[in-house]
Parts: C-alpha cells; structure tokens; sequence
C-alpha cells in the first residue's frame, strides 16, 4: 500500500511500500504524461537516466503499456550519457536500448542519443545542437520564460552523494547557465568523461521525476528535500537544485529511501 501523495515545496513524495508498486505507479504516471503530450502537442519529448530507473520501467514493455502507449509518437533523449562506444556495458543508451526501446515499437529515427565517436566536449556541442534543431521545429517544446527546451518529461534517479544526471556536488557544471549540455571529463564516479543536461535545461521541463530507491540514499534524500538549512549545509546538493521553474517535480521513493523524511510520517505498521 503506498502512502497517499504528499505535496511539499519541494514536489510531490510518492513513497511505496515495494519496488514492485513503485515500477507500477512510475509507469503508470509515465504513460499519463505521455497520452497528454500526444493529444496536446502530438508528441513526447522524454529524456531518460541511466542506473536502476530503467529496470523500473520495465512494465512499459508490458500489457497493457505495450499496446496503449503510442510509442510512434515518442522521442528519446539521455540528460546525460557517459562518453563510451554504445554497445558499451557504460553506456546508458544500451542500458535502455536492451531494457527498454529494443521491445517496443520506438521509431528509430525518434532515438537521439550522443555521437560516440567525438570527444566529451564535441559530444556536448553536437548533442545541444541536435536539440536546438528539434526545438526550432518544435519537437521538443521551448520554454515561455527563457530559450531553453521544456521536456515533456525529464526522468532523473540519484546518488548517495546527491548527484543528478551527470551533474556532481561542488563541480563547476552547476554553474552553467547558457549552454543546454555540457560536459565533464573528471567525474568521481567512473567513467569520467560524460555530457550532461544543464540545471537550466532540468529545470524547464514540464515534469521531472526523480526515481530514488534504497536505504544507502536515505540522507541524501532528506537532504534534498527536507528543510534543513539548505544554504548553510549543502548548498550545492544538485538534487536539492532540482526545482522546476513552472513544471511538475515528482519523488518516487521507496520506504528505504525515505527512512530519513521529516517530511513524512511513517506508521508502525
């Protein structure tokens, strides 16, 4: 039984008891968007994570996700991929290509992942300019408040220390603000060269869903959403500078993951 939505400055939890009903909720709330993107703009411009997320949305290849979703209508992005070939046991394009697109019918063309030939830098370049070639034929939506895309859907898991896409504490990316992907070639967590979505890029999306599970993440999820004196504690914890301009932020928890919620009270049940 998962614990009603409750909604906070910081979006919405959606804690479940098990990961089984939270690849159920997350599936189901994917679809929902997707029918409402297709039937407002006849499009869904979703950009994917790597990690456990695509596992959890393995239902999607399912009955009745399989048939329902009008899978013609989608285009697939990464907000962030590491730079290595794509057939690659790194590489988040074959994580979601194996578990994912490969069973079901995903037009290919729709499939924009990254160029793993170049450089981390030149992968960066072209990845953005792609994206500002299907905002200009507005494929992917652009924002009413600024130049960037807005996403139909932006879906985000975290590490234990906080990090977003490819976007790490104290790194210097976190204070991109004019391009829309950027790159790194020193991450702490291997490998290190990788492109990622800016903040301003997450930020401007119409919804954005981060996918967190297990009890190793639980500071880090209270750290992100709860009030804890952000500014003076961890003022550069990239989850907690998730916060959509004018879209829809959605936590999707476990129980573990969100042991250390003061946000939230458990029952002893």
């Amino acid at each position: 039984m998962a614990l009603p939505g409750v909604h906070t400055d910081r979006g919405e939890l959606r804690v479940h008891e098990s990961l089984e009903e939270l690849s159920t909720d997350l599936v189901d709330y994917i679809a929902e968007l997707s029918e409402a993107s297709v039937k407002e703009r006849g499009v869904f411009a979703i950009a994917l994570s790597g990690g456990s997320l695509i596992g959890l949305m393995g239902k999607l290849c399912e009955a009745p996700y399989s048939k329902t979703v009008d899978w013609a209508k989608w285009y697939i992005f990464w907000a962030d991929e590491r730079v290595v070939a794509k057939n690659h046991a790194d590489s988040n394009y074959k994580l979601a290509k194996d578990g994912l697109l490969s069973k079901v019918p995903i037009v290919p063309s729709h499939v924009h992942s990254i160029n793993d030939s170049l450089s981390a830098e030149e992968a960066a370049d072209e990845y953005g300019f792609v994206i500002r070639q299907l905002v200009k034929t507005r494929m992917v939506s652009v924002s009413d408040i600024s130049d960037c895309p807005k996403f139909d859907l932006i879906l985000l898991g975290m590490g234990t220390d906080g990090h977003v896409a490819s976007l790490f504490p104290d790194h210097s990316v976190l204070e991109e603000k004019e391009e829309w992907v950027t790159f790194i070639t020193d991450s702490p967590k291997p490998p290190p060269e990788r492109i990622t979505f800016t903040l301003p890029v997450i930020n401007s999306a119409s919804n954005v869903a981060v996918v967190v599970t297990g009890e190793s993440k639980a500071e880090a999820v209270h750290l992100a959403i709860d009030d804890v004196g952000a500014d003076d504690c961890c003022p550069s914890l990239p989850s907690r500078l998730v916060q959509p301009t004018k879209g829809q932020l959605v936590w999707f928890l476990d129980k573990p993951a969100a042991s250390k919620l003061k946000s939230l009270e458990f029952s002893s049940e």
